[in-house]
């Protein structure tokens, strides 16, 4: 066994839950960027993952693997941030357990984070909506997935995070409508759902079945949808609506957009498209 297997599971199960009591998300985002970091890594060296050591992930491994993130995987400058800041709280765990790989482990750490613009966030206007939200190709699987996440989170607003932790048992379609949310800071809060948006997700659950504990948004394996998975979704529809839409050319849509749309606007405005969708 290599120090990498033991650090992790110390780290997981002493730093995050016992020292720090993080919280199921934060667990969960740590989690899979450690993964994705893995598995890059993996591929690089030829190793399986439970064979690499501290000399495998170094400074230039890791900087190649945030440049995967922004070319291949097209995160965003602040997901890629976020993803180091994971590792960055792994290698200084590290660096008390193994003093003998501090020298590389402090050039990890000395990786800086990326500058970014903080712009104006913009907001879709209502054939800009009709466009996103008729991109997906809902004759596939896929296609009825994001048509309804897209519907849900122009209608209610929801975080990234927030839409990646949905469960099936976080829904009510019924009398009072609405969807359970876990936001920051490990608060709940319930989200009202319009009649539109109840119809379209009604649409999506008749073929997406689970126990309540199952992802909402799930991949085709059935996994729980990385907030990366979102970001390229909304940005991959995004594209497609432009072709018919040419005031979306001019902006940057990501989720963080589509919050804002439902913050912005009203609620007949927001959600003109969705009852002929249903």
């Amino acid at each position: 066994m290599t120090l990498i297997a033991p650090t992790l599971q110390a780290f997981f199960a002493d730093r995050l839950a016992r020292e720090r009591q993080a919280s199921p998300r934060t667990i969960a985002a740590y989690r899979d960027t450690l993964r994705l970091l893995l598995g890059f890594a993996a591929e690089r060296t030829g190793k399986p993952p439970s064979e690499l050591g501290f000399d495998d992930l170094d400074a230039e491994l890791v900087a190649d693997f945030l440049t995967h993130l922004e070319r291949q995987r097209h995160n965003s400058i602040r997901t890629r941030n976020a993803r180091l800041a994971a590792i960055r709280s792994l290698f200084r765990f590290a660096a008390l357990r193994h003093p003998d790989h501090a020298g590389q482990i402090q050039r990890v750490l000395a990786i800086p984070a990326k500058r970014h613009q903080r712009g104006i966030v913009s907001y879709l206007a209502s054939e800009e909506i009709d466009a996103l939200l008729d991109a997906p190709d809902r004759s596939s699987w896929h296609g009825r997935r994001d048509h309804a996440l897209l519907v849900l989170a122009v209608q209610t607003g929801l975080r990234v995070s927030e839409l990646t932790a949905l469960t099936l048992a976080d829904v009510e379609l019924g009398r009072g409508a609405h969807v359970r949310v876990h936001g920051k800071g490990r608060k709940e809060r319930v989200t009202p759902l319009t009649r539109q948006t109840v119809a379209v997700l009604r649409v999506w659950l008749r073929q997406h079945h689970g126990d309540p504990g199952t992802a909402l948004f799930p991949s085709r394996r059935g996994n729980r949808l990385g907030i990366d998975a979102i970001e390229w979704l909304v940005a991959k529809h995004a594209a497609t609506a432009t072709q018919h839409c040419k005031s979306s050319r001019n902006k940057n849509i990501t989720p963080h957009t589509l919050r804002h749309t439902a913050v912005i606007c009203t609620g007949k405005e927001r959600m003109s498209h969705v009852s002929s969708a249903a």
